[in-house]
């Protein structure tokens, strides 16, 4: 780690605004350690926290607007392509949108505190057609936030940090092991999990012939349209007789049915 300290201290700004620009765009390099770093070398008066924040926002914006840009063009196949890489693509799109549903361009100031979200975001303001103008002041504010959180954490804790960084430099490589192997684990975790919605999602699934049969015999299931709010209005096309309905109210809205009833629901 002293040799990351010594790296900032020999590109400053330039380094941090690279760091952040390629965390942003997608690259996975975290900027949070070079940015907490740069803020306990402000602390010291061996760089300048203004020159440390305007890099670190405008490397954010021009990696946001970007992606709000191709979002713009390109419309929802940029957030599905995002969405492929993600290891939870099956709720990838879903939770981004009831996010940015609930929220609005409100949203882009947390969400860079959330992961996925943070690249997410900005290709579906763009993809919904949000105004430029409006979609960088809340894109700044949120990088403002982010960016100087990590500064001023650096700013603040810079002893107890001195303390950390020493200590992971006398483990040398063994502190990349230890990083790795939880990397690797919490990769590991979350395939898993994909695996097994897969499985339970095979059992589960209906095909749209299926679904005709059953009408056609005369079964009734009931049938649940679970789409948020932004896909319909993207997709208006619908099951007639569908119940309108979120995920997180199905409680409330399918509560009242006996438990033998059929139901059949899609959220796509």
């Amino acid at each position: 780690m002293n040799r990351l300290i010594a790296l900032v201290l020999r590109h400053g700004v330039p380094l941090v605004t690279l760091n952040v620009f390629l965390e942003q765009i997608g690259a996975p390099i975290p900027a949070i350690p070079t940015l907490i770093v740069a803020g306990t070398l402000t602390r010291t008066g061996r760089l300048s926290s203004t020159q440390v924040m305007i890099g670190a926002v405008l490397a954010s914006l021009a990696a946001d607007w970007i992606w709000f840009a191709l979002g713009r063009h390109y419309g929802y196949r940029v957030l599905r392509q995002l969405c492929r890489i993600s290891l939870s693509p099956d709720s990838c799109v879903r939770q981004t949108e009831s996010s940015f549903e609930r929220w609005g361009m409100k949203s882009l100031l947390i969400a860079k505190f959330i992961p996925g979200f943070s690249t997410v975001a900005p290709p579906l303001a763009g993809a919904t057609r949000r105004g430029t103008v409006e979609f960088l002041i809340y894109d700044a504010g949120g990088a403002i936030l982010w960016a100087g959180s990590a500064v001023a954490a650096g700013r603040l804790f810079h002893r107890a940090i001195a303390v950390v960084l020493a200590k992971l430099e006398t483990l040398g490589w063994w502190s990349v092991v230890f990083a790795a192997s939880a990397l690797l684990m919490v990769i590991v975790v979350k395939w898993w999990q994909r695996i097994r919605f897969f499985e339970q999602l095979r059992v589960a699934r209906i095909s749209p012939a299926d679904l005709h049969a059953m009408l056609e015999r005369g079964d009734s299931p009931v049938i649940v349209d679970a789409r948020s709010r932004l896909a319909r209005e993207r997709d208006p096309r619908r099951i007639p007789t569908a119940l309108l309905t979120e995920l997180d109210e199905l409680d409330r809205d399918l509560g009242h049915l006996p438990p033998y009833k059929e139901i059949v629901l899609y959220c796509i």
